[in-house]
């Protein structure tokens, strides 16, 4: 069963003062704090080769791992996320990504109102399209409304912006995109999953994070201390530890492990 994680947040106190106030003003305001390390019951075995490990030899260890997968075609993405990201209080429904809507499974296509398939690492960074592999990967696929898919096109990943209409509370500027703040964490686990899990050995781009925005079409994707933020301030929800069991069970067989353990991303990164 995958540890739950716990948000953990540290409150520093900011002194206000002026020559003519005797007592200073105390406004607390809050931080993210590191992921504290879990433990899981995949860590003797899934795991066992990336125990100990941090830096470079860790993420390439990982990358082995999660290497070992089973792919699935495009056209079974759609029959995938509606068990993938089923609504656990209604089983017709599907959530999406970051509005938060819960939509009938049946309403799967193009058109709006309806819901498609979002790659969270736009396609177009690394040029990968549709293809089986990276184009098809169920970790980071996932259910979106069609309009706030289309707001979201291929923007990098930063904080700030204008409210995107029926986005939950995303924003989105000319070069960025906010999801809300529930799915924060996903995101960026997401991102940082596709960046071990291809590394350029097996004839796909290597991806990789980094702390820019505008990337176009190269296979990069910021920003990078963003995403660590966001990792740190959303942890691992049920909903998204039990997604990664689907995936692993049924589906491809292998795991995002910073879903198991959000603290790698900063061994890592």
């Amino acid at each position: 069963m995958p540890a739950t994680q716990i948000r953990t947040r540290r409150w520093k106190t900011v002194a206000l003062a002026t020559s003519t106030v005797l007592a200073a003003l105390a406004i607390p305001t809050m931080t993210a704090t590191p992921a504290s390390a879990t433990t899981t019951a995949y860590d003797t075995t899934y795991y066992k080769n990336a125990a100990g490990k941090t830096g470079t030899s860790l993420k390439s260890s990982l990358h082995t791992i999660i290497s070992s997968q089973t792919k699935i075609s495009y056209s079974a993405v759609w029959n995938a996320l509606k068990v993938t990201d089923q609504d656990p209080n209604n089983s017709g429904n599907v959530i999406l990504l970051y509005s938060g809507v819960s939509r009938s499974k049946s309403l799967n296509g193009g058109d709006v109102g309806d819901w498609n398939r979002e790659h969270v690492w736009a396609k177009s960074h690394g040029d990968f399209g549709e293809v089986t592999g990276p184009g098809t990967d169920l970790h980071h696929l996932r259910p979106a409304d069609v309009t706030v898919n289309s707001i979201r096109g291929n923007l990098d990943f930063d904080n700030g912006g204008s409210t995107v209409a029926n986005g939950g509370g995303s924003l989105k500027d000319s070069d960025s995109f906010e999801p809300r703040d529930a799915d924060k964490g996903d995101v960026a686990r997401m991102i940082l999953y596709m960046a071990v899990r291809y590394e350029g050995d097996d004839g796909f781009a290597d991806l990789e994070p980094n702390e820019r925005v505008n990337n176009g079409s190269a296979p990069n994707i910021g920003k990078l201390s963003v995403l660590k933020q966001w990792n740190d301030e959303d942890p691992p929800s049920a909903f998204e530890e039990n997604r990664n069991e689907k995936i692993y069970d049924t589906y491809q067989h292998n795991r995002n492990p910073f879903i198991d353990h959000p603290e790698w991303v900063e061994a890592i990164w």
